[in-house]
């Protein structure tokens, strides 16, 4: 345990039009983070209007009335800044890091563009952007080995209904339907300040930096008609265990398995991430152990969780086959290590390492201003509160083996489990097993085995 955790001081207010700025200063060296994330993501799609969310997030880069063509990135470039943007399915976001004396620029720049950016948005310029991210759909998903599992298993663990059932990319068909009406109506619904949080962390005087973000955002109007969600609830678990064999273009044979999880900001979820370090993180966790060093049956392992604010999250994983090695002695292995955790307490050596792991994560990501400031713009957007970012460790260096037990119990249940299993085309399931299982009988005193 550690014997302070420095705690981030920020201010946080709201302009008349709905805008909620929190702003933290840093004086330790002269650079500024401008973080603005949007209420709005891939849950916020509807039925034939999939990958919405992100395709906005490319055609934000496209200019608006003062800005022309990819200007966005050059201006923030030659300032010495580097700026971004990300979807996801509960928000969008974008940022610029930057010398502290050029935070107005980055402050006009997001203006501009939540204000005027329909004013430069045109089919050319949506034409282009749709083939940018169908592209990087085939890049991400559909061409890369393994790269199509979080979409079948979103699929799998949430029914057709439910805005988590497809993924943040959408698919091709709604993006080539995608109209100019179509996407500019989902900008004027959700690119609102009203809909909207912006975070100012670095070297800047408060007052200073708030009156800058008074001038360039207090003009544009709020959207009073941002339509609610539904409701997103589903149980805790599936109605029993859900496999998938999927035959592809992949070197070598990988179990993939899912689970809904509790929600982001349940502390059960806490307790599910350091049960991910004690099983996957780094040579010394469960897994890695005993599939890849002692039984030497797996490449590669991994587990990790997906926080969702609806519904239910997503703790997923996988374990890579080694040539010549069952696919089924993986698979079980695997599910035996997490079944462990539900009937086992992990031991004191297991857990303190899991909280130094996340310990140092969390402290060094909290070094740098651009990561306080998203942390900032993702507790106030998601829970209604930035102080999250004080709370966090703390909550974490919190949990008990009983704690990690008693949500293992609740979500590692074959009823909960979804196994997806991906094998190289032509692969012989048959003839591996059998070969696999020859290679482990014992050898005669010739060497054949018996």
């Amino acid at each position: 345990m550690p014997t302070s955790v420095p705690e981030v001081v920020f201010s946080d207010q709201h302009l008349d039009n709905g805008l909620r700025v929190v702003i933290a200063e840093d004086h330790l060296a002269p650079v500024v983070a401008v973080n603005l994330w949007y209420d709005v993501g891939s849950k916020h799609e509807v039925p034939g209007k999939t990958g919405f969310a992100h395709l906005f997030e490319h055609v934000m880069f496209q200019g608006s009335r003062h800005v022309g063509k990819a200007e966005h990135i050059a201006l923030v470039q030659a300032a010495g800044g580097t700026m971004n943007g990300s979807t996801w399915l509960d928000r969008t976001n974008y940022f610029e890091t930057l010398p502290s004396n050029q935070l107005e620029l980055a402050l006009w720049l997001e203006a501009d563009r939540m204000a005027t950016l329909l004013d430069a948005l045109s089919q050319e310029n949506l034409d282009n952007q749709r083939e940018v991210v169908k592209n990087e759909k085939r890049w991400s998903y559909d061409n890369r080995p393994y790269g199509s599992f979080q979409e079948k298993l979103q699929a799998q663990l949430f029914p057709a209904e439910h805005p988590y059932h497809h993924s943040t990319i959408g698919s091709m068909d709604d993006l080539d339907a995608a109209s100019l009406e179509d996407v500019s109506a989902f900008f004027r619904t959700y690119y609102a300040p009203n809909n909207a949080v912006l975070s100012i962390v670095g070297d800047v005087d408060t007052a200073t930096a708030l009156a800058a973000v008074e001038r360039f955002f207090a003009a544009i109007p709020a959207n009073p008609a941002i339509p609610p969600l539904g409701d997103l609830s589903v149980p805790l678990t599936l109605d029993g265990e859900r496999r998938e064999t999927v035959f592809d273009r992949v070197p070598l044979p990988r179990v993939h398995v899912g689970f809904r999880s509790p929600v982001f900001g349940d502390p059960a979820l806490d307790a599910l991430d350091l049960a991910g370090q004690i099983l996957s993180g780094g040579k010394g966790s469960r897994l890695n152990r005993r599939l890849v060093r002692e039984e030497r049956i797996a490449q590669d392992v991994a587990l990790f969780t997906m926080g969702f604010v609806g519904g239910a999250s997503v703790t997923a994983g996988w374990a890579t086959v080694r040539p010549g090695v069952s696919v089924a002695r993986v698979e079980a292995a695997l599910i035996e290590e997490l079944e462990r955790l539900t009937t086992e307490l992990v031991t004191d050596d297991e857990l303190s390492r899991a909280k130094a792991l996340t310990e140092a994560d969390e402290l060094g990501s909290l070094q740098r201003v651009e990561e306080r400031a998203d942390r900032l713009s993702m507790y106030s957007t998601l829970f209604d509160d930035p102080g999250l970012i004080n709370r966090m460790l703390p909550r974490y260096l919190a949990v008990t083996p009983e704690a990690i037990r008693d949500v293992a119990r609740a979500v590692f249940r074959p009823d909960n489990r979804v196994v997806i299993t991906y094998l190289p085309e032509g692969f012989d399931a048959d003839a591996e097993v059998l070969s696999a299982e020859a290679a482990t009988q014992p050898a005669d005193a010739e060497g054949v085995a018996a």
